[in-house]
């Protein structure tokens, strides 16, 4: 279950609550190289670009950020991209391209 809060807001004078969900949106790997973020820099460019990146990119609550984790099954590193997504736009995500972002439903 993913990271839930809820954000009150004000509208037409009552207050409105909006959940927000903090998901994993995108994951790729790269292998061992001296200045790993600097090579993951590519693979983010890209995905940025695909139809889920777009759509996560428009609709994130703040800038997505990514995250940096040894891979110690390949001696590489893992990088996560994680987004805040309201709970409409996580569910549109979720029908457009799978929970893991790539479009394969399970």
């Amino acid at each position: 279950m993913p990271a839930v809060k809820f954000e009150v807001v004000e509208k037409n004078g009552q207050a409105v609550v909006h959940e927000i969900h903090k998901i994993v949106v995108h994951t790729f790997g790269i292998g061992d190289v001296e200045d790993p973020d600097i090579y993951a820099a590519q693979p983010i460019w890209d995905w940025q670009q695909t139809d889920a990146g777009k759509f996560v990119m428009e609709n994130a609550i703040n800038t997505p950020s990514y995250h940096q984790n040894l891979d110690q099954h390949t001696y590489g590193y893992r990088y996560a991209i994680v987004a805040e997504l309201e709970a409409k736009k996580l569910s549109e995500f979720y029908l457009r391209w799978g929970k893991d972002g790539s479009g394969k439903i399970r």
